[in-house]
Protein backbone atom coordinates (compact mmCIF):
# COMPACT_ATOMS: atom_id res chain seq x y z
CA UNK A 1 0.00 0.00 0.00
CA UNK A 2 2.98 2.15 0.86
CA UNK A 3 4.50 1.68 -2.43
CA UNK A 4 1.13 2.56 -4.17
CA UNK A 5 1.01 5.51 -2.43
CA UNK A 6 4.57 6.76 -3.00
CA UNK A 7 4.60 5.91 -6.62
CA UNK A 8 1.34 7.79 -7.22
CA UNK A 9 2.68 10.76 -5.37
CA UNK A 10 5.90 10.50 -8.01
CA UNK A 11 3.56 10.44 -10.52
CA UNK A 12 1.78 13.29 -10.16
CA UNK A 13 5.07 15.14 -9.08
CA UNK A 14 5.86 14.62 -12.78
CA UNK A 15 2.77 14.95 -14.61
CA UNK A 16 2.68 18.50 -12.77
CA UNK A 17 -1.35 19.22 -13.15
CA UNK A 18 -0.82 22.84 -10.92
CA UNK A 19 2.22 23.76 -13.07
CA UNK A 20 -0.05 23.01 -16.13
CA UNK A 21 -2.85 24.65 -15.45
CA UNK A 22 -1.75 28.17 -17.00
CA UNK A 23 -1.14 26.27 -20.49
CA UNK A 24 -3.95 24.18 -20.28
CA UNK A 25 -6.40 27.50 -19.48
CA UNK A 26 -4.53 28.80 -22.92
CA UNK A 27 -4.84 26.26 -25.45
CA UNK A 28 -8.67 25.53 -24.78
CA UNK A 29 -9.22 29.23 -24.39
CA UNK A 30 -10.44 29.84 -27.65
CA UNK A 31 -12.68 26.74 -27.50
CA UNK A 32 -16.74 27.26 -26.39
CA UNK A 33 -16.86 25.70 -22.51
CA UNK A 34 -18.61 22.75 -23.49
CA UNK A 35 -16.24 21.99 -25.65
CA UNK A 36 -13.29 22.53 -23.91
CA UNK A 37 -14.08 19.44 -21.35
CA UNK A 38 -14.62 17.32 -24.06
CA UNK A 39 -11.61 18.11 -25.93
CA UNK A 40 -9.33 17.72 -22.41
CA UNK A 41 -10.85 14.34 -21.45
CA UNK A 42 -10.07 13.12 -25.18
CA UNK A 43 -6.73 13.86 -24.41
CA UNK A 44 -6.21 12.80 -21.06
CA UNK A 45 -7.25 9.54 -22.28
CA UNK A 46 -4.77 9.46 -25.46
CA UNK A 47 -2.57 10.30 -22.43
CA UNK A 48 -3.24 7.43 -20.14
CA UNK A 49 -3.30 4.72 -23.01
CA UNK A 50 0.30 5.91 -24.00
CA UNK A 51 1.62 5.90 -20.47
CA UNK A 52 -0.22 2.38 -20.01
CA UNK A 53 1.77 1.61 -23.22
CA UNK A 54 5.52 2.68 -21.84
CA UNK A 55 4.66 0.88 -18.48
CA UNK A 56 3.63 -2.51 -19.90
CA UNK A 57 6.41 -2.39 -22.67
CA UNK A 58 9.18 -1.09 -20.57
CA UNK A 59 10.59 -3.74 -18.56
CA UNK A 60 10.60 -5.75 -21.77
CA UNK A 61 12.25 -2.77 -23.34
CA UNK A 62 15.27 -2.29 -21.04
CA UNK A 63 15.81 -6.21 -21.09
CA UNK A 64 16.17 -5.82 -24.23
CA UNK A 65 18.74 -3.18 -23.24
CA UNK A 66 20.46 -5.56 -20.90
CA UNK A 67 20.41 -3.02 -18.05
CA UNK A 68 20.56 -3.71 -14.50
CA UNK A 69 18.21 -2.40 -11.85
CA UNK A 70 20.99 0.25 -10.37
CA UNK A 71 21.95 1.65 -13.49
CA UNK A 72 18.21 2.15 -13.72
CA UNK A 73 17.38 3.58 -10.26
CA UNK A 74 20.52 6.25 -10.58
CA UNK A 75 19.62 7.06 -13.96
CA UNK A 76 16.33 7.23 -12.95
CA UNK A 77 17.01 9.50 -10.10
CA UNK A 78 18.86 11.76 -12.20
CA UNK A 79 16.06 12.36 -14.27
CA UNK A 80 13.56 13.42 -11.56
CA UNK A 81 16.15 15.34 -10.25
CA UNK A 82 16.80 17.54 -14.04
CA UNK A 83 12.88 17.55 -13.92
CA UNK A 84 12.71 19.08 -10.47
CA UNK A 85 14.75 21.49 -11.03
CA UNK A 86 13.16 22.92 -14.23
CA UNK A 87 9.53 22.95 -12.07
CA UNK A 88 12.01 24.88 -9.62
CA UNK A 89 13.30 27.31 -12.43
CA UNK A 90 10.45 26.73 -15.04
CA UNK A 91 11.48 28.72 -18.91
CA UNK A 92 8.79 31.13 -19.41
CA UNK A 93 9.86 30.98 -23.05
CA UNK A 94 9.12 27.37 -23.54
CA UNK A 95 5.95 27.63 -22.03
CA UNK A 96 4.67 30.41 -24.43
CA UNK A 97 5.69 28.46 -27.70
CA UNK A 98 3.21 25.67 -27.09
CA UNK A 99 0.00 27.84 -26.98
CA UNK A 100 -1.98 27.06 -30.12
CA UNK A 101 -5.15 28.93 -31.40
CA UNK A 102 -6.36 25.44 -32.69
CA UNK A 103 -8.20 22.83 -31.09
CA UNK A 104 -5.82 20.21 -30.18
CA UNK A 105 -5.63 16.85 -31.08
CA UNK A 106 -2.53 14.54 -29.25
CA UNK A 107 0.05 17.34 -29.44
CA UNK A 108 0.37 19.19 -26.85
CA UNK A 109 -2.07 18.30 -24.02
CA UNK A 110 -1.53 14.48 -24.64
CA UNK A 111 2.10 14.60 -25.27
CA UNK A 112 4.27 16.42 -24.32
CA UNK A 113 2.39 18.23 -21.30
CA UNK A 114 0.68 15.00 -19.30
CA UNK A 115 2.24 12.32 -21.06
CA UNK A 116 6.12 13.88 -21.83
CA UNK A 117 9.27 12.36 -22.50
CA UNK A 118 10.24 12.75 -18.57
CA UNK A 119 6.81 10.58 -17.59
CA UNK A 120 7.43 7.92 -20.14
CA UNK A 121 10.93 7.33 -19.22
CA UNK A 122 10.11 6.95 -15.18
CA UNK A 123 7.34 4.44 -16.20
CA UNK A 124 10.00 2.40 -18.02
CA UNK A 125 12.41 2.75 -15.07
CA UNK A 126 9.72 1.48 -13.00
CA UNK A 127 8.49 -0.90 -14.63
CA UNK A 128 11.85 -2.53 -14.67
CA UNK A 129 12.85 -2.05 -11.36
CA UNK A 130 9.50 -3.04 -9.85
CA UNK A 131 8.28 -6.01 -13.01
CA UNK A 132 7.07 -8.28 -10.21
CA UNK A 133 4.46 -5.09 -9.62
CA UNK A 134 2.71 -4.03 -12.77
CA UNK A 135 -0.70 -4.25 -11.39
CA UNK A 136 0.23 -2.26 -8.52
CA UNK A 137 2.29 0.15 -10.81
CA UNK A 138 -0.87 0.40 -12.80
CA UNK A 139 -2.70 1.36 -10.20
CA UNK A 140 -0.55 4.26 -8.70
CA UNK A 141 -0.61 5.49 -12.78
CA UNK A 142 -4.71 5.41 -12.86
CA UNK A 143 -4.96 6.80 -9.41
CA UNK A 144 -2.45 9.93 -10.14
CA UNK A 145 -3.94 10.23 -13.61
CA UNK A 146 -7.43 10.77 -12.82
CA UNK A 147 -6.26 13.72 -9.99
CA UNK A 148 -4.43 14.86 -12.97
CA UNK A 149 -7.86 15.18 -15.22
CA UNK A 150 -9.67 16.36 -12.03
CA UNK A 151 -7.36 19.80 -11.42
CA UNK A 152 -7.25 19.98 -15.28
CA UNK A 153 -10.99 20.11 -15.13
CA UNK A 154 -11.41 22.59 -12.55
CA UNK A 155 -8.90 24.66 -13.72
CA UNK A 156 -11.01 27.73 -13.79
CA UNK A 157 -11.65 27.48 -10.01
CA UNK A 158 -8.43 26.18 -9.26
CA UNK A 159 -7.08 29.25 -10.75
CA UNK A 160 -9.35 31.68 -9.08
CA UNK A 161 -8.56 30.40 -5.73
CA UNK A 162 -4.97 30.38 -5.77
CA UNK A 163 -4.02 33.06 -8.30
CA UNK A 164 -1.18 32.53 -10.85
CA UNK A 165 1.43 33.15 -7.91
CA UNK A 166 -0.22 30.63 -5.92
CA UNK A 167 -0.07 28.27 -8.69
CA UNK A 168 4.18 28.92 -9.23
CA UNK A 169 4.08 28.41 -5.30
CA UNK A 170 2.86 25.26 -5.05
CA UNK A 171 4.54 23.92 -8.58
CA UNK A 172 7.93 24.88 -6.40
CA UNK A 173 7.34 23.07 -3.81
CA UNK A 174 6.77 19.88 -5.69
CA UNK A 175 9.76 20.48 -7.18
CA UNK A 176 11.24 20.83 -4.20
CA UNK A 177 9.38 16.90 -2.81
CA UNK A 178 10.41 15.74 -6.22
CA UNK A 179 14.48 16.77 -5.62
CA UNK A 180 14.08 14.69 -2.49
CA UNK A 181 12.45 11.62 -3.85
CA UNK A 182 15.44 11.47 -7.18
CA UNK A 183 17.69 12.04 -4.30
CA UNK A 184 16.50 9.10 -2.41
CA UNK A 185 16.11 6.79 -5.65
CA UNK A 186 19.96 7.95 -7.00
CA UNK A 187 21.42 6.85 -3.66
CA UNK A 188 19.34 3.80 -3.39
CA UNK A 189 20.91 2.76 -6.66
CA UNK A 190 24.41 3.96 -6.05
CA UNK A 191 23.79 1.67 -2.34
CA UNK A 192 23.15 -1.46 -4.25
CA UNK A 193 25.64 -1.13 -6.67
CA UNK A 194 28.30 -1.29 -3.92
CA UNK A 195 26.62 -4.43 -2.29
CA UNK A 196 27.43 -6.31 -5.37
Amino acid sequence: MNEIISTTILLILIMDPLGNLPIVMSILKYLHPKRRNIVLIREMIIALMIMILFLLMGEKTLSILDLRTETVSISGGIILFLIAIKMIFPDENKKNEIINKSEPFLVPLAIPLVAGPSLLATLMLLSHQYSNQIFSLSISLIIAWSITVIILLLSGSFLKVLGKRGVNALERLMGLILIMLSTQMFLDGVTHWFKL
